[in-house]
């Protein structure tokens, strides 16, 4: 199991996700639809919240359920009773656990994490060395390069 943590510069926070052998078992994807699915009692509805087609919120379900010990989804076919899914226990134990685990990195990262994002400069690159798309709005804490005069 191998923990990782993505950082958005522009955005500020961190993005957490659980890797077994190259796999993501939990991620920040993973948990929302885990959360959509406990909301909605739906994946159809689920993946309308999301913005992720149907076909797309299954195969992470399927994903999950495989890759834990047992199902985090039980999905009920439609019929006079009318379908649905609903998280197993384990599921809801997965959710909640991973929930915490977002909320206390977020919290650990916080204060190194801001003074980190001053320190990159507005103009940075992507990685690709093209310019990094430009922020709708300015970025606060974005540093100059250096030897420029501030506006």
């Amino acid at each position: 199991m191998k923990p990782s943590l993505q950082v958005s510069p522009l955005e500020a926070r961190t993005r957490f996700r659980i890797q077994v052998k190259h796999a993501v078992a939990i991620g920040p994807g993973k948990a929302d639809v885990l959360q959509g699915i406990a909301e909605t009692g739906s994946i159809a509805e689920a993946g309308r919240r999301l913005g992720m087609s149907y076909q797309r919120v299954w195969s992470l379900v399927q994903a999950m359920n495989r890759d834990f010990l047992a199902p985090l989804v039980h999905k009920q076919r439609g019929g006079s009773h009318g379908g649905g899914a609903m998280l197993t226990p384990l599921g809801e134990r997965v959710l909640a656990l991973y929930r915490d685990v977002e909320a206390r990195a977020q919290a650990a990262v916080e204060a190194p994490l801001a003074e980190l994002v001053a320190l990159i400069r507005c103009d940075a690159q992507d990685g690709t060395g093209a310019p990094a798309a430009p922020a709708a709005a300015p970025v606060s804490g974005c540093a100059a390069p250096a030897g420029s005069r501030p506006e």
